[in-house]
């Protein structure tokens, strides 16, 4: 077999300024723990069995207002790694894709440590695509409800995208 040789090829480009856009939304996302239809599953444990070292996949529900039977937006799909000794934080990586509205299609992914027991905390939007594509922002995330098996989430993100 003859080997087949080619050239590195590569061009830059001008890059031609866009108006930034700054985007505020506001929606809540709904986890279930536990029962028939979980959202947020367990697919790793650390042998001592401590809830605080496990890694979970999820898909989420997002919708426009904190009542589950709230129009549903959006799906919040990923990952979290809880991880800590004195208390528990979870490093998340999630991708919320929006399913209706001006941002269809679009979708903000955020990379960020969460430290789940304060109520109120801060996630780092890191990309997006769609209408957020090239996004960068914040996400305030204030603890609605939480027990045993649910777990409502009210997001206030700002992102600033092209």
């Amino acid at each position: 077999m003859e080997p087949v040789y080619s050239q590195y090829y590569s061009k830059t480009l001008p890059c031609l300024p866009k108006e930034k856009k700054v985007t505020n939304l506001r929606f809540f996302f709904h986890g279930t723990l536990g029962g028939e239809n979980p959202t947020v599953v367990t697919v790793a444990r650390a042998n001592n069995s401590s809830p605080s070292n496990s890694i979970v996949v999820e898909e989420s529900p997002l919708t426009i207002g904190p009542d589950p039977a709230s129009e549903v937006i959006g799906n919040a799909q990923g990952l979290e790694v809880f991880a800590g000794q004195d208390t528990t934080t979870v490093v998340v990586y999630l991708d919320f894709g929006f399913t209706k509205g001006e941002f269809n299609g679009s979708s903000l992914s955020f990379f960020s440590r969460n430290p789940a027991t304060q109520k109120e905390r801060e996630l780092a939007v890191v990309g997006g695509r769609g209408k957020f594509r090239m996004a960068k922002g914040f996400a305030l995330l204030n603890t609605y409800f939480i027990n045993q098996t649910a777990l409502i989430v009210e997001y206030n993100v700002t992102v600033i995208h092209y």
